[in-house]
């Protein structure tokens, strides 16, 4: 597992540490450093499998940085440089160079003899869910490549194709039964998809087909006893919460995933089990990686540590981006831990305070309108 990133001179960073754990949660203020973070994570992710010595900086994982000066650090003079620590192993260290400033890639200067896990190209070690997942759709396009490496994609867009190829197959790790799960049967990925699925959102059975020879593949889904219906008739909550969902159902252990608003198009208490399911999965030994603005899949973090003791209390951080620094620019974050009762540790200005401050104010209002 990774326990720690460094980050030097890339956007929002001059020099900053950031510590990790099963389950890392990045929040805070718009613009304010999370995704400055997980782009970061991608950029190595593709550096480690890269072909070249070369590193675009738009295409991979649906990245748009622009050219080498957009990922500068304003007050760097040196090369960015990203690394990560293991438990006890060295930092493995990453450094790009800049060739020219409107140079749509970076030179990779620097590269460890042998990347973590997570970096290593292995089949489903790295999964990245990014913000924006495709919604519903009739058909999409399935994935070139073997089954054995067969990933969701990073908007989603292969869940159609891995459902119709694995759905019906038991899952490879049987940790990944559903808790409510006793028995010790065979459990095919497509009932566990549906039974997490039935959680956050509300009841429902799901389906993945592709014709034979067809190049693309259909969603289909139907409440218990209904017919099926396609995936364009069911609303955005369902598609953007099933890529998550069976990512992590397939994700390799020891790997790591990252998920960007997973709280997206959900209900609040759909949010709140999301949270129970990302710490659930943490648990079963899939680090993850989330950035979130919603209190309720935090809360739902804090009851899956609490509540239902899927994760130790010590394996969940918390990163709130506050800010910035007095040097204006950058990033400044305070780290906070989540008791086994489910308390957070502090609770800085602007940490999802703005229920109590909205209530309060309307308080106020009535009090003064008696």
């Amino acid at each position: 597992m990774i326990v720690s990133a460094n980050i030097k001179g890339f956007k929002r960073f001059a020099d900053e540490h950031f510590d990790l754990a099963p389950l890392t949660v990045l929040t805070g203020l718009n613009g304010s450093g999370k995704t400055s973070l997980l782009q970061a994570v991608l950029l190595v992710a593709e550096a480690s499998t890269a072909k070249s010595a070369s590193l675009r900086l738009n295409g991979p994982f649906g990245l748009e940085l622009g050219t080498a000066e957009d990922v500068l650090n304003w007050q760097s003079t040196s090369p960015i440089e990203i690394s990560f620590c293991e438990h006890g192993t060295e930092a493995s260290k990453w450094q790009f160079a800049v060739p020219y400033e409107e140079a749509f890639y970076l030179d990779i200067s620097e590269h460890p003899a042998c990347s973590l896990k997570p970096f290593s190209g292995a089949p489903r070690a790295f999964t990245y869910l990014s913000a924006e997942r495709l919604g519903p759709r009739g058909f999409t396009a399935t994935s070139p490549v073997p089954e054995a490496e067969l990933v969701v994609g990073a908007r989603g867009e292969y869940c159609a194709h891995v459902l119709s190829v694995l759905g019906d197959r038991p899952i490879d790790n049987v940790d990944r039964a559903h808790p409510l799960n006793q028995d010790a049967s065979p459990r095919l990925l497509k009932y566990e998809v549906e039974q997490w699925l039935s959680e956050i959102a509300r009841p429902i059975e799901v389906t993945g087909e592709r014709a034979v020879g067809a190049t693309v593949a259909e969603l289909k889904f139907r409440t218990p006893g209904s017919t099926w219906v396609r995936s364009t008739n069911m609303g955005f909550g369902i598609t953007y919460a099933l890529p998550i969902v069976l990512a992590g159902l397939i994700a390799e252990t020891g790997g790591l995933m990252l998920v960007e608003n997973p709280e997206a198009h959900l209900h609040p208490a759909g949010q709140s089990r999301m949270g129970v399911f990302l710490a659930w999965l943490a648990g079963r030994g899939v680090q993850i990686v989330v950035e979130t603005h919603s209190d309720h899949v935090v809360n739902g973090i804090r009851r899956a540590i609490a509540e239902h003791c899927y994760l130790p209390s010590d394996s969940a951080l918390l990163h709130w981006f506050g800010g910035e620094t007095e040097a204006a620019g950058q990033a400044v974050s305070d780290t906070l831990s989540v008791s086994d009762t489910g308390s957070v540790s502090d609770w800085p200005k602007g940490f999802f305070d703005q229920y109590q401050i909205d209530v309060s104010s309307l308080g106020r209002i009535r009090r003064r309108k008696r």
